[in-house]
């Protein structure tokens, strides 16, 4: 059975342990006059998601379902919540909307440009275009102006079944996710480049008080702090990749 723990006010993680691959598949549901679901998990999920949700509301009077870029864990089962739901819409954007999700969904969904929010009640979610952070050209993240809660995606990722929320720092965590990425077969699962470091900077600045973590604990505490963090670990991770690839080739 999912786990549900109110990490923020209103803010509920809903975690799935999965043995098989040693992480916590988590998405977020934000209670609210027009109720939110960061993230639907795989489409195997969806029995257990939609007994999850519905203790938390009532899962027909879904309004909106986020996500960060096209991939199964983040949108997998949008189709079945659009049709149990029929008032949902998926919400995503500008790329996401033109390149996938207006082919994929089984209706149309609600397109943000960068920095437009979205009013579902008391929380507004400010959408922030992030290409290729975590992954992806149509990445894109949600921050809750209210009670300033960051919805991550992949970053932060971290492997066992941990936590639902800390104050500990995270980003030695993602690190070791990091590496064992890097040195395994998915090694690229998130890329670095010369923009990777402006977004990460950007995200700091929202000054976040929680992030919402796809893959692991989330966290409270100096949200600015943590991304900046992570910002120093994921360099070094690439780069120390970097050279060892090129000592490999000589």
């Amino acid at each position: 059975m999912a786990r549900i723990d109110e990490i923020a006010p209103n803010v509920f993680r809903i975690s799935i342990y999965v043995p098989d691959f040693g992480m916590q598949f988590n998405q977020f549901l934000l209670k609210d006059a027009e109720p939110l679901l960061f993230a639907t998990g795989f489409k195997a999920f969806f029995p257990e998601m939609q007994e999850a949700v519905a203790r938390l509301i009532d899962p027909s009077e879904l309004r909106w379902i986020g996500f960060s870029h096209f991939e199964s864990d983040e949108c997998g089962a949008l189709n079945q919540w659009l049709e149990i739901a029929p008032q949902s819409q998926a919400v995503t954007g500008l790329v996401s909307g033109m390149v996938n999700i207006n082919d994929f969904a089984d209706r149309p969904a609600h397109v943000l440009q960068n920095e437009d929010v979205l009013n579902i009640g008391k929380k507004k979610l400010r959408y922030i275009s992030t290409p290729h952070v975590p992954h992806g050209w149509d990445a894109g993240l949600f921050f809750e102006e209210s009670d300033r809660t960051l919805l991550t995606s992949d970053l932060f990722h971290h492997n066992g079944d941990t936590e639902p929320l800390t104050k500990e720092s995270l980003a030695e965590r993602a690190r070791g996710a990091l590496l064992e990425f890097e040195e395994g077969p998915l090694a690229g699962y998130v890329p670095y480049n010369q923009k990777t470091d402006r977004i990460l900077q950007n995200l700091s600045e929202l000054d976040p008080s929680t992030l919402a973590i796809m893959h692991g604990s989330s966290f409270y505490g100096n949200g600015k702090k943590e991304i900046l963090n992570l910002r120093e670990v994921w360099k070094s991770v690439m780069e120390e990749s970097y050279n060892q690839s090129q000592f490999n080739n000589h």
